[in-house]
């Protein structure tokens, strides 16, 4: 059974402008360590910034809690698995907020503009 669904858009520009414009101070309020080494290790580092961003949106929307003192930036990080797929890790007071038996699932994807994600709540079993 779905129990929530969350979706996000992002210009990559936005990000590239936020990184450039504050540089560390943005990187560390938003992405967790492994994230950014994820990223600056990528060719265009930007569009997984972007894809990574908007996947903590879209999530934050499947959780039905916006932004309010569970979530937290860093409490939602994404990284892959070897597969290249990508992999939610939830930290922070949201480590213990999905109950047992869900499952969370995002897909990401960017073009050379913009970056995308959806993201879906489930319960199994």
């Amino acid at each position: 059974m779905i129990l929530g669904i969350g979706v996000d858009i992002i210009e990559i520009a936005r990000i590239k402008q936020s990184i450039e414009r504050t540089g560390d101070r943005f990187l560390k309020r938003v992405f967790t360590e492994k994230e950014i080494e994820y990223c600056v290790s990528k060719g265009n580092k930007y569009q997984h910034f972007a894809a990574r961003f908007a996947a903590k949106e879209a999530i934050s929307k499947a959780l039905s809690i916006g932004w309010n003192n569970q979530f937290d930036w860093k409490n939602v990080e994404v990284l892959n698995e070897k597969t290249g797929e990508p992999k939610v890790h939830l930290n922070g007071l949201l480590k213990d907020f999905l109950p047992a038996q869900t499952n969370l699932k995002i897909t990401m994807s960017h073009s050379d503009e913009y970056a995308v994600c959806f993201a879906i709540l489930e319960q199994i079993g």
